[in-house]
């Protein structure tokens, strides 16, 4: 046994000892509900209190997320997206000399069963997606699914493979921009009405507030949609499965040429 291994499994014992001897109740949190907790509970999903504060979804973690702290979210979006704009110039000569290189790929088994799988990988990560204000998921964890269809293509057919199908980075680029662009237009959707109307609202505003009578709607012939919650992790959804596979075709396209180069 490595000396790391010995140390680690030291460290197990010792963790586990102190939990046996001073007891769970000073490291699990407390079962007491702090005020702004209690509220977030309470405002998560609340059908008989649309006029007051209420997401109307029963996820809490997508109401916070998109609702509560949306605009905060927005940030970190569009962060992302201003890394990935600054990546592409950075390996602008890199796309132009290998767009138009084949590749070769893993064997025609492996192939065919990654044409068998892909659309069941595009299922699935749509299904977290738009049940996000649901269930655990939305739109970042729907489009990171949805991201590993171009991630196993690269690696089965190769990156100059799933250029030459037209799936380019500009192309992805243009479909991460028009989630961004979706998710600020679900963002100032009832202010831009209220303004029509002559009436009050938000932005970022979900549900009726008591002082702005303008709501998205709960539901859409009857299936719960929690207003904004599912436009949100729908744009978010294209967002993100966009960015994830320009960062895979330029990392890839990299390791090509750094082979190449050796």
């Amino acid at each position: 046994m490595r000396v790391v291994e010995v140390v680690v499994l030291v460290v197990l014992v010792l963790t586990l000892g102190l939990l046996i001897t001073v007891g769970f109740e000073y490291i699990m949190p407390s079962s007491v509900v702090r005020p702004l907790a209690e509220f977030y509970l309470y405002a998560t999903y609340n059908p008989y209190k649309l006029n007051e504060y209420t997401a109307m979804s029963p996820e809490a973690v997508t109401a916070i997320v998109w609702d509560f702290r949306g605009l905060d979210t927005l940030f970190e979006t569009s962060v992302f997206y201003l890394a990935l704009i600054a990546g592409l110039a950075l390996t602008r000569r890199l796309l132009s000399e290998h767009a138009e290189k084949p590749g070769y790929g893993l064997s025609l088994i492996v192939k065919t069963v990654t044409r068998i799988t892909a659309p069941m990988i595009i299922v699935v990560g749509a299904s977290i997606a738009l049940h996000g204000h649901l269930t655990p998921g939305g739109g970042f964890q729907g489009g990171s699914v949805i991201a590993v269809l171009p991630m196993v293509i690269i690696v089965v057919f190769s990156a100059s493979f799933l250029i030459m199908k037209g799936l380019t980075t500009s192309k992805m680029i243009v479909v991460r921009s028009l989630g961004l662009f979706g998710i600020g237009l679900t963002a100032i959707t009832l202010l831009l009405v209220s303004l029509v109307q002559g009436t009050h609202a938000y932005v970022f505003q979900n549900m009726i507030k008591p002082d702005a009578q303008v709501s998205m709607p709960v539901d859409i012939a009857g299936a719960l949609i929690s207003g904004t919650l599912w436009f949100f992790n729908l744009f978010e959804m294209f967002a993100v499965a966009a960015g994830f596979s320009i960062a895979f075709i330029v990392l890839m396209l990299a390791r090509t040429l750094q082979t190449e180069e050796r």
